[in-house]
C-alpha cells in the first residue's frame, strides 16, 4: 500500500507542477491544432476531410504532448538534482519511472480527445469504432511517453530533449501514415515506416475511424506493445548506467 501511495504522490506532484507549462502548451496543444488547420485549409474538403484528418491529428496530439511533457518532468528534475532525491526513495525504480510517466500518458490521452471534441461539432462520429479507437489512443500514449522517456534520459538539458524529440517526431508525421498513405511513399522509405511505433497505432486509428487499415488490429497492438516494453526497458537500463552510481 505504501508503494502505491508513493506512486500517487509522485503523479499528483508532477501534475500540479508541470502541466500547462509553456513548452507543453505550445508543443502539446497549439502545434497539433495549428497543423490540423493547415491541412484542413489546404485540402479544401468538407466533413469528409475532417474525418480523413482525424486519425492523424489525434496521433500527433498524443505524440507532441507526451514527449514534451517528459522533456520537462525528467530532464528538468535531473538538471536541478531533485530527481536524485526520488532515486533515494525506498521504492523500486520501475515503479518510480511508471509514476513519472503516468502523468504524461494521461496528458496524451486527454490531448487525443481535444480534436475529437472539435470534430464532434462538425462531423458525425457515429461511424467511429470506439472499441478500437480508445485502446489505440491509450497504446499510442504509452509508446510515445516511453519514447519521450528514452529521449529525456539521453540528454541533460530541456532544450536538448525538445530538439532531440523533433528528430523522431517530424519524420513520424510523414512516414507513419498520419496524413500520407504508406503505400504512396517511395520504396526506399517504406521500410523506415515499419520501424516506427506510431505506424501501428495510426493503422488502428484509421481502421477505427473509416475502416481502412493495412494490418490486423491484434498485430498492430501487439507490435506497439512490444515497442512500449523495449523503450521502457532501455530507458531503465540507461538510468541505472548513467544516473545511479
Amino acid at each position: 500500500m505504501k508503494l502505491w501511495i508513493a506512486f500517487w504522490n509522485i503523479l499528483v506532484k508532477d501534475m500540479r507542477t508541470y502541466y500547462l507549462k509553456p513548452p507543453n502548451v505550445s508543443w502539446g496543444l497549439i502545434f497539433p491544432l495549428a497543423w490540423t488547420g493547415m491541412f484542413f485549409i489546404r485540402s479544401g474538403t468538407g466533413l469528409e476531410g475532417i474525418m480523413g484528418l482525424l486519425p492523424g491529428v489525434v496521433a500527433i496530439s498524443i505524440l507532441f504532448g507526451t514527449t514534451s511533457m517528459l522533456a520537462v518532468t525528467v530532464t528538468f528534475e535531473k538538471k536541478n538534482r531533485s530527481f536524485e532525491r526520488l532515486l533515494l526513495a525506498p521504492i523500486p525504480l520501475e515503479l518510480l519511472m511508471l509514476a513519472k510517466t503516468s502523468g504524461a500518458i494521461l496528458f496524451g490521452v486527454a490531448n487525443a480527445f481535444i480534436p475529437v471534441a472539435m470534430a464532434a461539432f462538425l462531423a458525425d462520429l457515429s461511424q467511429v469504432s470506439w472499441g478500437l479507437f480508445v485502446p489505440a489512443v491509450l497504446m499510442i500514449a504509452v509508446a510515445s511517453t516511453f519514447l519521450g522517456l528514452f529521449i529525456a534520459v539521453a540528454v541533460s538539458e530541456v532544450f536538448e530533449a525538445q530538439t532531440f524529440s523533433n528528430f523522431f517526431r517530424f519524420p513520424m508525421i510523414f512516414l507513419c501514415g498520419l496524413f500520407f498513405p504508406i503505400e504512396k511513399l517511395p520504396v526506399f522509405l517504406k521500410p523506415l515506416s515499419y520501424v516506427l511505433p506510431l505506424t501501428y497505432g495510426v493503422d488502428v486509428l484509421h481502421g477505427a475511424v473509416h475502416g481502412a487499415h493495412s494490418m490486423p488490429f491484434v498485430l498492430d497492438l501487439s507490435i506497439l506493445g512490444a515497442f512500449c516494453v523495449a523503450l521502457f526497458a532501455i530507458s531503465l537500463a540507461n538510468i541505472k548506467r548513467k544516473w545511479i552510481i
